[in-house]
């Protein structure tokens, strides 16, 4: 099905990918498309609610 919706790729490890995955999976998301789109959602979502943090704050540590 043609979209007229823009398209990159990206490239992740393959623990991200396995987390991707599981998401997926535990949502019932039909495309692995689908369910990168809704984690980019949230993540969007929690950055505009943490905009009043300073910079680097409730990152988490490696």
């Amino acid at each position: 099905m043609a979209t007229n919706r823009p398209r990159y790729t990206v490239s992740v490890d393959d623990e991200m990918f396995g987390k991707i995955e599981d998401f997926r999976f535990e949502h019932r998301f039909q495309t692995r498309s689908e369910a990168t789109v809704e984690l980019i959602r949230l993540g969007l979502e929690a950055v505009e609610q943490g905009k009043g943090r300073k910079k680097g704050e409730g990152k988490k540590e490696k």
